[in-house]
């Protein structure tokens, strides 16, 4: 895939800035791949031509076989029920004027998915797989924690019982010790419904917990790409050796997190 933008000003081979260069990688169900890189990099801009957000200059992006370029408007519309992001912030993806309730609610009226009363029970059942309690239901997000309101994100995003979650950076907004409670869910929820994860981060170490594959783009290319074993252990480019370098202890290098239903 190809991804370039028009540059104001700009003459001859300058005219477009290149986001995305020449990218190929498929994820599978039930598989987490990590795509990490430097701000700049080009994973937020390949997220979105994943999800169909944004068209490629160049390339094709499949979805079951399905090419998303020749979807009409119905077949794209039940693409983007089966691919959902989970954004970065989550103090800034909620909206605060609506109730927890509505927030979850929001993909199933999006997507015409039940009724009243059956979209109340599924929002609930939702709540308490993402480890809350149902009852918060009709609180607002300013009286929940930064922790809570990622988890009311993750939520929303499984309402529609997509195939792919797309993980745009979901913690770096929150404390350590809450990141790795968000990241036990999501590698839970993984292996319970069998989604599958494109999971961005700058962040080598958060790779390194939730990954089976990991991607390293540089300058909108990817760089190397392999299995979290082999990428951290046995990295092939100087750059991924570099970002590994730059890691304060690489003890975590061998690890993983062990997927846990965090505190209610």
């Amino acid at each position: 895939m190809v991804k370039e933008f028009p540059l104001p000003g700009g003459a001859g081979d300058r005219r477009w800035f290149r986001a995305v260069d020449d990218v190929s990688l498929t994820v599978a169900r039930g598989e987490s791949l990590g795509l990490v890189g430097e701000s700049g990099s080009g994973k937020s801009t390949l997220a979105r031509m994943v999800l169909g957000l944004t068209r490629p200059s160049a390339g094709r992006i499949s979805f079951d076989g399905a090419d998303l370029a020749g979807l009409d408007r119905a077949g794209t519309r039940r693409l983007r029920s089966r691919s959902q992001l989970i954004y970065q912030n989550p103090y800034g993806s909620l909206d605060p004027r609506l109730s927890i309730h509505d927030i979850v609610a929001e993909p199933l009226h999006g997507f015409r998915i039940g009724e009243r009363a059956s979209r109340r029970d599924r929002v609930r059942a939702l709540l308490d797989q993402v480890g809350l309690d149902p009852g918060i239901d009709q609180r607002r997000p300013a009286e929940l924690s930064g922790g809570q309101r990622q988890r009311v994100a993750i939520a929303r995003a499984l309402a529609p019982a997509p195939d792919l979650l797309v993980c745009d950076e979901p913690v770096s907004a929150l404390d350590v010790s809450i990141q790795a409670q968000i990241l036990d869910l999501l590698t839970g929820l993984r292996d319970e419904l069998g989604v599958g994860l494109l999971f961005i981060s700058h962040d080598l170490a958060v790779i390194r917990q939730v990954a089976d594959r990991v991607g390293v783009m540089r300058a909108g290319r990817l760089v190397e790409l392999g299995t979290a074993d082999d990428v951290f252990e046995r990295p092939r480019h100087a750059y991924t050796r570099t970002l590994l370098d730059a890691i304060p202890g690489r003890g975590f290098a061998g690890t993983r997190t062990t997927a846990q239903k965090g505190p209610r």
